[in-house]
């Protein structure tokens, strides 16, 4: 087929000539550019004639395909990049260009040039987003036995799959196949290679880069990207310069003068620049401009010293800092349009490139077994020398195949092995067929094999009503933004510390991965040295370190702050409370309320952390609800003297747990603490029996240790139902400062009948979801506390 010897990049188009003509050559079209879009089905003329309305329809075509292709794969957990290739694969000539006619409709030869141009700016764009991702800080991180993955994950399949290709070649006895044969070492090397880019892509996707195998896949990839880097580099340096030992130097010589011009004068400048004129604010539109016109003028600078067009954008990407606030913000600006609009051509390209129905078997399964034996090699690899590093033998598995996964990179380092004539046709689709297969298999086997949360199933966890009366009380506070402080600190404020029962406060700042690959925990212990990333945790730490001087030794703070993608920041939150074996997580809902009720802050990408921290949290956990106007962090200490604090009282192990931090609340003489216990107006069934009884010891307990104390009150209601309950708690309105109450309560209690189906945040439960979205509290803050539950609890 035509589209088998199609190569944008060999096509040359003269744009200066008044009429279409076409040349005899494989390599050389002519178009005409008189006219781009003055044609209407209406005039009995087609838009397809004419280029722009073309392109048009090759994006739209290009875009939906991906879009079709991710939601059809969405259900097995297949991430958008395996859609974004099988989306340009399926487009081409191994499936909807197969209809006749249809493929020199919709792509015809002439409508290559503006097809290039598109998808070159878009793939220079990509490469640098990939850079802005990549923290180059991460390297500081490297550690010996990361390095050793790294390395072996490339030299071990390098020296596998080359020895086979140069066995192979010692014993072709077939003169027509030499061609073909020579570019086994070509291959070998391709299939051999390692990209960061791609590992931390997937390892995001898998959710699974915030654990501690996915911070060795890290470093250890950027170890393997480093060596795959120096390869690649001396390999295509090395067939421009055509054997000539000067010119190759020359090549490296120019290559080294362009980045110590980017690196050194040109990004430091423009940094510097956008710095002083940022000063903290968000970036500007003319900001965004300059960097725009900056990632140009780098490839058309790089092309210009004889360099890959790509190279200038990833150099200058790689030296603007990544994470907020700069490089969150290209992120955010830059996603949608390279990802989306952009990007969709150059799978498209690639697509019309790669026909399956043309691939030989013989040709198939020589480049299969090439691909095969180099990701046995990087398994192998990374593998046995993570074992060798006292690495359990799952993880170390688990490892390896992180170290097999292909993508981008890969396809558009296969293009250029084609334009360079190193591979033939049938060659790359059966490299672009087995990269894809590969990193689809990996992807679906890795989250059956390997499930972080499998880790805390053996731990028994710690909780507040099975902990020790006179111990160390140690709770893992969780801050998203600095308007959380204040009531995270009110709230730390009425648990009263002594010398028997002290408090250890671990504070984690949790900030939203944009803008880097790279997660980031933390124990944070000068704030005056905080990187780009991490600045905005200065003065909630300072808050926290200030509460803690107030104390005078009786709290002991320890800041930590955690960059990390929504849906892995649990990670981070447990591992904190594992390591430093806490009794309590306080966590701020993601939704802000007025004083009246409604919400007027949503945070939806926080929903995810909230659920999984209370799904998975190896100890109890309260989620704080903060209602009223934002506080600045002076109202930390300004009329909190005396507190009036109420915790309401159903029945279950979540109340048992509220019941047990208030009992941390009574040694306070400046809080005033109310106990309030909704009764049932009737006879309960035997299945609450047992329940009930627990109840009743929690609350003679609790008696027990207020007797005396005038500042606890303990009284009762009754209600019949749901509605009952609900007049009850009307009758707290603006009464108090901090109402505790549990969130899980006894599976079709009459209480709560009635009031389930009007329960919209199922985090809060009904009870607190009543009293967060009430109007008549004020501003009240709402503490919804639940129980760790295991069958067995450490002291």
């Amino acid at each position: 087929m035509m589209v088998s010897t199609m190569e944008p990049e060999n096509v040359l188009v003269f744009g200066s000539m008044p009429k279409t003509q076409m040349i005899q050559s494989s390599h050389l079209v002519c178009s005409n550019f008189s006219r781009l879009t003055n044609a209407s089905v209406f005039y009995s003329s087609s838009p397809l004639t004419l280029m722009l309305p073309l392109l048009l329809l090759q994006l739209s075509l290009g875009s939906a395909a991906i879009l079709v292709t991710f939601y059809l794969l969405r259900p097995f957990g297949l991430p958008l990049m395996l859609a974004q290739v099988l989306g340009g694969v399926l487009l081409g000539p191994s499936l909807l260009c197969r209809i006749p006619g249809l493929l020199n409709m919709i792509f015809p030869i002439r409508s290559f040039l503006l097809m290039d141009v598109v998808s070159t700016m878009g793939f220079m764009f990509y490469f640098f987003l990939v850079g802005v991702q990549t923290d180059i800080w991460l390297l500081k991180k490297i550690t010996k036995k990361s390095f050793a993955i790294g390395f072996f994950s490339v030299a071990v399949p390098m020296i596998l799959t080359l020895g086979m290709s140069l066995l192979w070649m010692q014993f072709n006895v077939n003169p027509n196949e030499k061609k073909k044969v020579d570019s086994l070492p070509e291959i070998a090397k391709a299939e051999s290679l390692v990209s960061f880019q791609i590992v931390s892509y997937y390892l995001s996707e898998l959710r699974v880069i915030n654990s501690e195998i996915g911070r060795v896949a890290l470093c250890s990839s950027m170890v393997s990207t480093l060596c795959s880097t120096c390869v690649v580099t001396s390999n295509i340096l090395w067939n421009q310069s055509k054997d000539d030992l000067s010119r190759f130097f020359q090549s490296i010589c120019y290559g080294i003068i362009f980045a110590s011009l980017v690196c050194c004068i040109l990004g430091p400048l423009l940094l510097w620049e956008m710095k002083h004129t940022l000063g903290g604010q968000p970036l500007k539109q003319g900001n965004l401009v300059v960097l725009f016109i900056a990632v140009l003028m780098s490839g058309f600078w790089g092309h210009s010293f004889g360099l890959n067009i790509y190279f200038g954008p990833l150099l200058f990407g790689l030296i603007i800092p990544s994470g907020p606030p700069l490089g969150s913000a290209l992120v955010e600006k830059l996603d949608v349009i390279t990802n989306w609009v952009l990007m969709p051509l150059f799978f498209v390209k690639f697509g019309l490139a790669v026909d399956i129905f043309a691939l030989s078997l013989k040709t198939y399964f020589k480049v299969q077994f090439f691909a095969l034996l180099g990701a046995f090699g990087k398994f192998l690899g990374a593998s046995l020398c993570a074992l060798s590093c006292q690495m359990p033998q799952r993880d170390a598995i688990v490892l390896g195949f992180f170290m097999t996964f292909q993508g981008v990179i890969e396809l558009d380092l296969f293009r250029l092995m084609k334009r360079k004539q190193i591979i033939g046709d049938e060659a790359l689709s059966a490299m672009c067929l087995t990269a894809l297969i590969g990193s689809g298999v990996v992807a679906l086997v890795v989250p059956c094999f390997y499930d972080p949360s499998k880790r805390y199933e053996g731990y028994y966890g710690r909780t507040l009503a099975h902990s020790r009366h006179n111990s160390e009380l140690r709770v893992l506070v969780c801050i998203h933004e600095e308007q959380n402080v204040p009531s995270a600190i009110n709230v730390l404020a009425t648990l009263k510390p002594t010398k028997q029962s002290p408090i250890a406060v671990y504070m984690l700042h949790m900030v939203e991965l944009m803008g880097s690959a790279t997660p980031l925990l933390m124990r944070q212990k000068r704030p005056k040295k905080l990187s780009t990333r991490t600045r905005g945790s200065a003065p909630i730490i300072d808050a926290f370190k200030i509460f803690e001087e107030n104390h005078d030794g009786l709290v002991s703070v320890s800041p930590f702050i955690s960059v990390s993608p929504p849906q892995t920041m649990h990670e981070d939150v447990f591992q904190i409370a594992l390591e430093k074996g806490t009794s309590l997580v306080i966590i701020p809902f993601y939704k802000k309320f007025h004083v009246g009720g409604a919400v007027y802050m949503n945070k939806r990408s926080l929903k995810i952390a909230n659920q999984n921290v209370l799904d998975q949290a190896p100890c109890s956990v309260a989620i704080l609800v903060d209602r009223g106007t934002l506080k600045t962090l002076h109202a930390i200490w300004a009329g909190w003297s005396s507190s009036e604090v109420a915790v309401i009282f159903l029945g279950g192990a979540d109340d048992q747990e509220a019941l047990a931090l208030a009992a941390k609340m009574t040694g306070c003489q400046n809080i005033n603490l109310t106990l309030i216990r909704i009764i049932y107006d009737g006879d309960f069934p035997d299945k609450y029996m047992e329940g009930i009884r627990n109840d009743n010891e929690s609350l003679g307990q609790f008696q027990t240790n207020i007797s005396g104390n005038t500042c606890a009150k303990y009284w009762e209601e009754v209600a019949k139902d749901g509605p009952g309950t609900a007049s009850v708690l009307r009758t707290l309105e603006n009464q108090y400062d901090i109402i505790v109450v549990g969130r899980r309560h006894y599976d079709t209690f009459p209480l709560l009948s009635g009031l389930t189906e009007s329960n919209e945040n199922k985090e809060l439960g009904v009870i607190g979801d009543m009293l967060a979205s009430s109007d008549f509290l004020g501003n009240t803050t709402i503490l919804v506390v639940q129980q760790h539950t295991d069958n067995s609890h450490s002291e």
